[in-house]
């Protein structure tokens, strides 16, 4: 077959998705959506290789509309019309619009009015944060949903689905996958399937058939053809999360032998998007006011790394590993905005007081907006007392000051200042 084998699995039903269950199992958003036939327009996010083109498929193949797939970036606003012209022919099409953080505003402003018809129905994939890089007048006429890697168990069982079937998989070769190469290289394209079935095809058509006409693809030839060496976690072969996990866990209770030895395991297994991201996250999370400038220090090292690659790419992850391990920690500002934030999600928000609304406008003074706000730069050392949360919250607390951390004794100073007369 000249398709590729990831190309040839892609479910044609919502029923054969591999993972997003929160997504697509039986009672959920997109599930119910395709039930009812009531699709509407919606981004999907998140890593490469997850099921952002298969929900689209899917999402098709269970309506029965036409589908058509174009690229935000490579594409033109002709091939945009092209499916407009047959949309207004067919009465709807479902449009995978890949890389849609992309979309110039010229392709923009001519597909608005068929999404706001219900013409074309698309479904924009993106591994951006569509909050960040996508245009506020596509998003607000999209259902926004982020999708998640793949576990082990779920790409484990699509590739046993590819080895079997034998209409669109591997079903119809003499093909015998050991069951350790298969774990790893479930491991191994961490939650990417796309990446695993690559793999899995290039191994069964690369290697030679046995005397009895028999191919076996053992772990060797799969750790060659996903290019990574099996990285054995603990005695028990547990979850390659646990180390990750661990990996954190490890800076955060400040051992640094720990820590630059779970690192080792997963620079080992070449996973750098993966230290980078939980670097920042434990820079912020578990540093946090205790040391700012070493959770600056932990992005600047990530950036470096990055850039880097592997095998140099260690050298700056090892620095700040070491430096966050032995850092003072604080983790007052997660604690703080988690508190703010549950407030906010249980409904406790409350009007924002007259002398703080916007003013910056014609009539804001007869509606009293503003007008008693006291600016702080007019007063002693730049603070004057006055009332900033709504009524409702007026009394709130959220922030408290780590005692153990210097740089947060700072900040309590001021912060007893600032609140001695409440």
């Amino acid at each position: 077959m000249s398709q590729p084998l990831a190309y040839r699995m892609r479910p044609t039903s919502i029923e054969t998705i591999v993972g997003q269950e929160h997504l697509v199992g039986e009672g959920k958003i997109i599930w119910r959506m395709v039930e009812a036939k009531r699709l509407s327009s919606m981004i999907l996010y998140g890593p490469p290789g997850i099921g952002k083109t298969s929900i689209a498929s899917a999402i098709a193949g269970s309506t029965k509309y036409a589908f058509r797939m174009l690229n935000a970036a490579t594409d033109t606003k002709k091939d945009l019309q092209i499916v407009a012209e047959e949309a207004k022919m067919s009465g709807t099409v479902i449009l995978l619009l890949d890389e849609v953080h992309r979309l110039d505003k010229p392709k923009q402003d001519f597909l608005l009015p068929h999404l706001e018809n219900g013409r074309i129905i698309m479904i924009g994939a993106t591994t951006e944060n569509p909050y960040i890089s996508i245009h506020p007048a596509i998003r607000s006429r999209s259902q926004i949903f982020e999708l998640y890697p793949l576990n082990e168990q779920q790409i484990k069982s699509a590739l046993q689905r590819a080895i079997s079937d034998t209409e669109k998989g591997l079903g119809s070769l003499p093909l015998t996958v050991n069951e350790q190469a298969l774990t790893h290289l479930a491991r191994a394209t961490n939650g990417d399937l796309r990446s695993a079935l690559n793999a899995l095809e290039l191994a069964a058509e690369s290697t030679k058939p046995d005397q009895d006409g028999q191919v076996y693809l053992t772990l060797d030839i799969i750790e060659e053809c996903v290019q990574r060496k099996v990285l054995t976690h603990d005695k028990d072969g547990d979850a390659h999360y646990d180390v990750i996990s661990a990996f954190q866990k490890s800076i955060r209770g400040s051992d640094v032998h720990g820590a630059l030895h779970y690192l080792s395991r997963l620079i080992e297994a070449g996973e750098l998007q993966i230290i980078c991201r939980r670097l920042m996250v434990v820079a912020y999370e578990d540093i946090g006011l205790a040391n700012p400038a070493g959770a600056a220090r932990a992005v600047t090292a990530v950036q470096a790394a990055e850039k880097l690659g592997f095998p140099e790419a260690r050298i700056p992850l090892a620095n700040a590993v070491i430096e966050l391990a032995l850092s003072q920690k604080s983790n007052s500002a997660i604690s703080s905005v988690d508190k703010a934030l549950s407030d906010v999600r249980n409904g406790k928000s409350g009007t924002v007081p007259a002398h703080l609304r916007d003013a910056h406008y014609k009539g804001a003074k007869e509606l009293n907006r503003g007008t008693t706000y006291k600016y702080p730069h007019s007063y002693p050392d730049a603070w004057v007392e006055q009332q900033y949360l709504p009524d409702s919250l007026k009394s709130a607390k959220y922030y408290s000051p780590n005692p153990s951390s210097k740089f947060e004794q700072a900040l309590a100073k001021q912060y007893e200042k600032f609140n001695s007369n409440h």
